[in-house]
């Protein structure tokens, strides 16, 4: 075997500042806890004092002046004068009215975090941390912590608006006469579709707990007589005869056996002509930034499941009696459209 002699790593600070600004998890557990607080929506009529800051939101004054000015070194607001904050462009998005809020987006829940520390069980094993570390997994939990349930749920809502945004003018929603939403939530995302197209119906399609706050949702979007809400397992059965099942971010929170599971469930409801809409990031190779990339390691250590590529899905597809039709890219995630073979 032929020596080869490596070269000793130069000295790069850069690199070295870079990766420990990656590393760092107290700005991001502070963003959180700083964003339960709705700090932002205090500061919306301009620059308040920590004191009038903590009586806002009924925390003490010294350990919130630590964490606003810990982030305003980041550029998440702004100390204007001692112990005086104001928002800055960065921390915009954090008001609860802004057209792009994130206020929901990022809940520190503790199961999350509990479930992040045992992150070595999922590289070692490739299953949830989460279920290592609670003894159930992800949504068995939600389902007996309904306080936890909600937070998630407005979280997903966050998304779902911004999702709302880009793909309502990406596809033709007009041509179906009834969606059902599978793993619909809410049904906010449904709503949304439904307000923008009058001639549309809908159901959506969750756990039962889960569907609980469609009804309101609904009412509130206008569109209630317009869609049923159904509760069950959609592992096991969804309801019959739609024009297009949506799968939006459900499926790769799932390992491949179940996911074919789910398929074959929904392909069983499916009419010769009917659309399957599975909306979730796909898996490409190269350095590129991806948001999926992220979440796909999110949902390893959550549900165990993750993305998959073009070429994977088409084996599930396949394996379901289902064909891939197209892929329809947004700016967010695409649209992949499969149909019955």
């Amino acid at each position: 075997m032929t020596n080869v002699a490596v070269a000793p790593p130069v000295r790069d600070r850069a690199s070295s500042a870079r990766l420990s600004e990656l590393a760092d998890y107290v700005v991001p557990f502070m963003l959180r806890a700083v964003a339960d607080l709705r700090v932002a929506d205090h500061l919306r009529e301009g620059p308040r004092t920590v004191d009038e800051l903590a009586a806002a939101t009924g925390v003490q004054a010294l350990p919130l002046y630590r964490a606003l000015r810990a982030l305003a070194c980041r550029g998440v607001f702004s100390e204007v004068e001692p112990q005086t904050f104001a928002l800055t462009p960065l921390a915009q998005p954090l008001r609860t009215d802004h057209p792009e809020s994130l206020a929901d987006a990022y809940p520190l829940l503790e199961a999350d975090i509990r479930a992040w520390a045992g992150f070595g069980h999922s590289l070692r094993t490739g299953e949830a941390a989460f279920d290592a570390v609670h003894g159930v997994d992800y949504w068995t939990y939600m389902a007996a912590h309904p306080d936890e349930s909600a937070r998630f749920d407005a979280s997903q809502q966050s998304v779902t608006k911004r999702e709302l945004r880009t793909m309502l003018d990406s596809y033709e929603w007009s041509e179906f006469g009834t969606i059902v939403d599978v793993g619909g939530g809410n049904g906010a995302f449904l709503a949304g579709i439904l307000k923008r197209y009058p001639g549309v119906r809908g159901i959506v399609f969750d756990q039962p707990h889960v569907v609980a706050n469609a009804p309101e949702v609904l009412a509130e979007a206008g569109v209630a007589e317009r869609c049923e809400v159904a509760g069950g397992s959609f592992l096991r059965r969804v309801p019959d005869g739609g024009d297009a099942y949506l799968l939006k971010r459900i499926m790769y929170a799932w390992n491949d056996e179940d996911a074919v599971r789910m398929l074959r469930t929904i392909r069983a409801a499916m009419r010769p002509s009917s659309r399957l809409l599975l909306i979730e990031p796909l898996m490409e190779p190269g350095d590129a930034f991806d948001w999926g990339k992220l979440y796909d390691v999110l949902l390893l250590a959550m549900a165990g499941g993750g993305g998959r590529s073009l070429e994977q899905l088409k084996v599930l597809f396949a394996k379901a009696d289902l064909r891939l039709v197209r892929v329809v890219n947004t700016r967010m995630s695409p649209i992949i459209e499969a149909r019955p073979v």
